[in-house]
């Protein structure tokens, strides 16, 4: 390492803060101290630092010369070609002229939004007092700017979903008003209202559910919970939609299987499985729910002989709003976000939700989570092989 490299390094460590460099100079002493062990100059760690830092750093002179940059600098586009980015020599020289500290955007503007990157560069003289030298750090913003998409693009479809209702409910009223004097058409707009209202109280219901699975409260501990009871409550919850729909649902026997979860959650999942196959079902078609175990998860298969789901949207399902039949979810009260929240509970129970599916012939939404075994449980399904591993 050569003079200029060390004192480069020093001056890294005094950027980073008294508390690191106090660490730092602690692991080199504790190193040394040590019988028989070589010694480690505040040098080298210095040097394993800014290599191996997860934010891009380099420095450069007045000359246009990056005098030091690690490997990160190369991944987010701060130096190619032992060059420093153009953009960032800009602002560089402007740092050179006159003390100051600039942030500036080095992504792609060709990429932007969920699939580019997004990197944020921020640049000042790398010694306060000695203007030879400024030192640039870039990170990596991709995710945070995925997610302020996410966000933007959640709040506008909640908006436009919230409307509709709201919007049908204001003119329903309004027709109420006018037929005061008609009973029949009374009943008929008030009936009108109530589904509406029935609607936007599901929406709000399930967009409260959406936000606590991803995060905004604290997952309730998690208790043995009995999978046969899960089937069972999710097929009353959802017994009246079937008969209104001329669908008869039906079950394998009991398995005595049992998992590790929240029952709450998974009666909740599975009845929006249920409730999504009896709408995208022909009447009198059948819809079925069984149970197997696979790979040491429990797996419980919807499946349907509905219209089934085009390959190019099959990954799309399970994204907030998304509707493969928008007339069709509109007609029977869907709200767009059940899928949702059945992948939110399949991920908080570190388990999946796979589909099959082929247009014409039905799908297969599978919710696996993770079984629990007592121990001699445990014993008994190692010595005999899983049941519905040839399932769909």
């Amino acid at each position: 390492m050569s003079v200029l490299q060390s004192v480069l390094l020093a001056g890294f460590a005094a950027v980073v803060g008294a508390a690191v460099g106090a660490g730092l100079m602690w692991i080199a002493r504790s190193r040394s101290s040590g019988s028989g062990e070589t010694e480690l100059t505040m040098g080298q760690v210095l040097d394993r630092v800014v290599y191996s830092a997860s934010t891009g750093i380099a420095v450069v002179d007045k000359f246009h010369d990056v005098i030091l940059f690690n490997p990160r600098a190369e991944e987010l586009g701060l130096v190619r070609n032992r060059r420093i980015d153009e953009r960032a020599w800009v602002v560089a020289n402007k740092i050179l002229d006159r003390d100051q500290v600039i942030d500036l955007d080095l992504g792609d503007p060709n990429r932007r939004g969920r699939d580019g990157i997004a990197v944020r560069c921020r640049a000042g003289r790398l010694f306060d007092d000695d203007p030879r030298f400024v030192a640039l750090y870039a990170f990596d913003d991709s995710e945070m700017v995925r997610m302020e998409a996410t966000r933007r693009d959640f709040v506008a479809n909640v908006s436009h979903e919230l409307k509709t209702p709201v919007g049908a409910m204001a003119l329903l009223a309004e027709a109420l008003l006018e037929s005061v004097d008609d009973p029949e058409t009374v009943r008929y707009f008030g009936q009108r209202v109530q589904s509406e209202a029935h609607r936007l109280g599901n929406m709000v219901t399930e967009l409260i559910s959406l936000s606590k699975l991803q995060g905004a409260e604290k997952m309730p501990d998690l208790d043995i919970v009995d999978v046969d009871s899960v089937v069972k409550e999710a097929l009353e919850r959802t017994a009246l939609t079937a008969e209104n729909a001329d669908i008869v649902v039906a079950t394998d026997r009991s398995t005595g299987y049992e998992v590790l979860g929240d029952q709450s959650l998974l009666v909740t999942a599975l009845t929006n499985l249920i409730e999504n196959a009896i709408a995208y079902s022909p009447k009198g078609s059948p819809v079925s729910v069984s149970r197997s175990l696979r790979d040491g998860k429990v797996a419980i298969a919807v499946t349907d002989r509905g219209i089934g789901i085009a390959k190019k949207d099959q990954e799309r399902v399970f994204e907030r709003f998304f509707r493969v039949d928008k007339a069709r979810s509109r007609a029977t009260g869907g709200t767009g976000l059940g899928l949702a929240i059945v992948k939110h509970v399949a991920a908080n129970h570190n388990g999946e939700i796979t589909l099959w599916s082929r247009p014409g012939t039905g799908s297969t939404f599978t919710l696996l989570i993770p079984a629990h075994f007592e121990q001699s449980d445990e014993d008994e399904v190692r010595a005999k092989p899983e049941a519905g591993a040839g399932q769909r």
